[in-house]
Parts: C-alpha cells; structure tokens; sequence
C-alpha cells in the first residue's frame, strides 16, 4: 500500500509541476500580434469570458431556484419535454406525451384528469406548463380553457428562442438553462369561454405594418397556437404562478387587462431592452392590482430572472 501511495503521490507532484511551468510561461509568453490587432484579440477574449460567467451563471440560478421538493422530478419533466417539443409545424409525437404524462394521466387522459393533475401541480402554486401538454389539451379537445385548467388567474414566464430547424433543437436548452432571463405575461382561464393571455412587447412583433414599431404594447387573445406567449418549441416549459383561484377574480382580471393595454397603447411609450418592457408591464400591472408590493418584485432574483420587472411604473 505504502508503495501505491508514494506513487500516486509522485504523480500529483508531477501534475502540479507541469501545471505551475505552463502558467509561468503563459505569465511571460509575448502576443504574437501587436497594435490594434493585439487589443481586439484581448476585447474579444474578455467579451467570452464575460459571456462565458454569465452562462456559468445563469445556468447555476436554472438549476438551483424554483425547483419544488422535488428537484430531480423537475429536471427530468424540463429535459423530457424539451426533447419531445417537436418544431414549429410539426405535429406532436403521442410518444413524447406518454413518456412525460403516461405514468400519470395515461395515453388518452379525460378533461377532468388533466384539470385534477394541474390542479395537484399547482398545490405550492407554482408549476409547469409545457408545449406536449397545451398542444396536447388543443388537439383532443380544441382549446384551453376552464375544463382542463383551473379556473384563476396566473403569471407565466418562459424563455424565447426560435421554433424551427435548425436551430431549436440546440436552442431550445440554451435559452432554458443558460439565458436566464424570462418573458412573463398573465393567463387568465374564466369558468366560462376560452382561456385568455396578456402579453406585451414591441408593436413590430404584434403587427409587422404598425407605424411605431418600437413603441411598447400589449395584446390580449385566446391562448392558443397562434397566441404570443402560447408554449413553443423555441420556449417549451412555462412556470406558472397561480395568483388566484377566485372564478369572480377572473372578470376584475380582464377589466384590468384591458384598460392597461389601452393605456399602453394611448402613452406611445418607447420598448427598452431592459426596461421599460414587456416585464415592466406586467410587473406593474400586478403590483398596482394589489398581487406583489413594490419591494418584492424588485427583488434581485426577479431583477435576473425578468429584467425591467422591478423598474418604476411611472
């Protein structure tokens, strides 16, 4: 044993010798190019490192915040789903369903069972809502609504990418695990009629003819297919925040839609990249309603996880 260890521990004085000799010649090594040349190499060797940290970063946030009791529950749902979320225009394969929801819901699960399974996720009031199963609940029974979500009001968030090939089988789980920050809109499911989304952003990404197309603004529709936050490829896991569960909520919650999105559209304020936002305006929507206080939506984690969340409402 003796003779074992003195070995392994020759080998490891060895590494760290060879380790300390190539860091001092790197201390001492000159740059091959100089100028010009030689900066723009540095700018963009730092550019890496600055984009490679906040990957670093975002990834160790992905993986440690809002994961549930059951983490590892959680990891597999997110990397099932991703895998199974077919591309913009392709039809849903019932394969990737079984092999997320069959253990729990079976192969042809009824409206009441998708709504009780939904309702246990959102027992803690968070969970997730991913594109197999909205694309799943449209196909069989044509469009969400109450008979297969909760009826309440929500705030979704979720990452953007883009749907189609070739890039979104890659993208798809860059933009989950390692670009951090979210897009949140609001979901409102009435006991009644279909379910509704708020969403905001730039009018150019509502309607490619609008005369202002940076200025910020608001679009509320059914949340199906063609919906703007309606779940992708390119952004296939929603977490879902239940605010309310009160039927009577949901009539005060599209009144209150409404006049902010006609606000919105009457103040012809300009989009920021990182405020004001599409975030901004829901952060303050929730924050004026009464949901979140001025001080709790501008905490840190959502100031990364949604920047311009926290950003003042004036």
């Amino acid at each position: 044993m003796g003779s074992v260890r003195d070995r392994l521990w020759k080998a490891v004085g060895q590494t760290r010798a060879v380790g300390r000799r190539v860091l001092e010649r790197w201390r001492h090594a000159k740059h091959p190019w100089h100028g010009w040349r030689r900066w723009a190499v540095i700018t963009g060797e730092a550019t890496a490192g600055l984009i490679l940290v906040f990957a670093v970063v975002n990834l160790t946030l992905s993986l440690t915040t809002f994961r549930g009791d059951d983490p590892s529950g959680r990891m597999r749902h997110e990397l099932v789903g991703l895998w199974h979320s077919p591309p913009d225009g392709e039809p849903l394969s019932q394969t990737g369903f079984i092999s997320l929801y069959g253990k729990a819901l079976g192969a042809e699960p009824s409206a009441d069972q998708i709504r009780a399974y939904v309702s246990d996720q959102a027992l803690d009031d968070e969970f997730l809502l991913d594109h197999l199963l909205t694309d799943h609940i449209v196909q069989r029974f044509g469009r969400v609504d109450s008979r297969t979500l909760p009826v309440g009001v929500y705030v979704g968030a979720h990452a953007l990418g883009p749907d189609g090939l070739p890039f979104v089988p890659v993208t798809k789980y860059l933009a989950h695990y390692l670009l951090f920050p979210r897009h949140a809109y609001i979901l409102v499911v009435p006991p009644q009629g279909p379910a509704m989304t708020f969403s905001a952003s730039q009018a150019g990404k509502f309607d490619p003819r609008a005369d202002h197309p940076d200025e910020l603004r608001a679009e509320i529709a059914p949340f199906d297919a063609q919906a703007y936050d309606f779940p992708s490829s390119g952004q296939a896991l929603h977490e879902m925040t239940l605010i309310t569960r009160d039927p009577r909520a949901t009539t005060w919650a599209m009144d209150r839609l409404t006049a902010a999105r006609d606000r919105l559209a009457d103040s012809g304020t300009r989009y920021g990249l990182l405020a004001p936002n599409s975030n901004t305006v829901i952060g303050c929507i929730l924050e004026q309603s009464g949901v979140v206080t001025r001080e709790q939506r501008s905490t840190v984690i959502l100031a990364l996880r949604a920047p311009g969340y926290g950003a003042d409402c004036d």
